[in-house]
This record gives structure tokens, sequence and C-alpha cells, in this order.
């Protein structure tokens, strides 16, 4: 690893507002950090692009928050990560962390039943995904739920609404829920719609799992292990920085972070830079 200055700030992208969920878990567990956040709505969704462009949208990106001068990166975008994290890992001296569906913590419940995974058709088709289900393929039945077109009605509507809840029980019509242990939201952006999904579920003793937390957790060891913790306490303020390809998606971007802060139970201060 390269020498890195410790103050430098945490580079945070997703290919819309998805992310951001990701984000507000990042603050949570590493409130010392600057953070800079980078939307990529104007291209959004990746989730139906080919692997090369997925790739050279993510590359882009990157290079806008290079710019801004990073210590570290997170991919806050599970199709991003399938298709391109390998390439910049490869690309980039400083730790980079991406996303996954939890796929392993749905197994490690040990319900009885079927698993179903909500991504986007890129990150179900990726070669890295397949790989994950095939550590389990004997243990239990993966369903993948590939859900065209949830992103564009989330970085419109945000996380509630009519048109979210027909999208949800139109893709779930196929499948008998009596069946169905758990579902893992293999998509950032579906975080935001966690609450209508519950509804839909009902009183069924269905789990729902997203990889924020473990991205998180993964991140602070990666940069405890590469000893770039910034030491300077942040007095309760922590600073984050917000920007996005299409500026008109600014008010949606800061009001979906301060409700997954309140939802997450933030105690902190957010200023914003």
């Amino acid at each position: 690893m390269i020498n890195i200055e410790k103050d430098l700030a945490i580079g945070v992208f997703d290919s819309g507002v998805g992310g951001i969920s990701v984000l507000a878990e990042l603050v949570k567990s590493l409130p010392n950090e600057k953070f800079i956040y980078y939307g990529d709505s104007q291209n959004a969704p990746y989730g139906t692009r080919s692997t090369e462009e997925v790739k050279t949208l993510s590359f882009n990106v990157v290079d806008r928050l290079l710019e801004h001068g990073i210590k570290a990166l997170v991919v806050a975008c599970n199709t991003a990560t399938s298709g391109a994290i390998e390439d910049l890992r490869q690309t980039f001296n400083i730790p980079i962390v991406g996303m996954e569906p939890a796929l392993k913590p749905a197994v490690e419940l040990n319900k009885k039943g079927i698993i179903i995974v909500m991504a986007t058709p890129v990150t179900l088709r990726e070669q890295k995904f397949n790989n994950l289900i095939k550590n389990f393929s004997n243990d239990v039945e993966v369903v993948k739920l590939p859900c065209p077109g949830l992103v564009e009605i989330i970085e419109t509507k945000g996380g509630r609404g009519k048109e979210i809840q027909q999208y949800i029980k139109k893709a779930f019509s196929s499948i008998d829920m009596s069946k169905v242990s758990s579902i893992v939201l293999g998509c950032t952006h579906y975080i935001f719609i966690k609450e209508e999904i519950i509804d839909f579920i009902g009183d069924k003793d269905i789990t729902l799992i997203d990889g924020n937390k473990g991205t998180a957790n993964q991140l602070q060891r990666l940069l405890a292990q590469e000893k770039l913790l910034n030491p300077t306490e942040s007095k309760g303020d922590t600073k984050v920085k917000m920007i996005n390809s299409n500026n008109t998606m600014m008010p949606l971007s800061k009001k979906l972070f301060q409700e997954h802060l309140e939802t997450i139970d933030f105690k902190g201060n957010i200023v914003y830079r």
C-alpha cells in the first residue's frame, strides 16, 4: 500500500441514490471519518447495462472521487461490484470494498425454505454472484428474482407509493410466499423499499437481509489493517460531501440520507461540505 494521508475522505459511489443507505451505515460505524458520496443518477440504472458499460461508468466515477482526494473506496452498488471491482482493485492502490448480495447471512439463519435474491439483471448474471450460489447449492434453494425497472422507480419516487407496491406484487406473483424463508435485498436501492416489502409479506415469517452492515465492518477492518483510521476525534460532527451527476437528485439524496440515519439510530451530527 502506498503512503496515504489518514485524514483524507472515504469515497463512496453508487449508480444513483441506493448507496446512500450504505453511506449512512458507514457514517454510524466510522463517525470520525470524512465521506464523499457520488451518485451517478444521470447514468442510472447500471443494472440493465452491459458489463463493459458498467466498468466504464465506474472508472469515470472513481476518477471524479480521486480528484477530491480519497484514502479508500466503497463501491456501494451491487451491480458495479459484480462488473467492475476486480478491475478497480487492479488499477487503484487504495483499499476498495464492494457489495455482494448477503446470501451467506441468509443461509446461516438455518431457516427452512427458499431464499429469494432480489437484484438487478447484471448482478444476477455475473459470474461473481453465480459462484456465490455454487458455494451453497447443496444447502438451500436459491431463487433469483431480477427486478428490471425497479431502480428507476426508486430514483424518481423514493421508497413508498402505489407504483412500488404494484411492482412488488407483480415481481413475486409466481412465487409461493409460504415456502420463502428469507429475502436478500441484492441492490442497495431496494433497502429504501424495505417497508413496502414488509407490508407485502404481512404476517409471514420471512426475514429481510441486506449487506450494509457487513460492508461497513469490512471497511473498518481494512482501514485498521492499513493503519488508515482517522485518529482525530470528530467531536460529534461527521463531514459528508454529496455529489450527483444529476443535480436535481440532490434534495432526494439528502432526504433519504437523513431518513436512513434516523432508521439506524445514528446519534451524531452531519456537517455537509
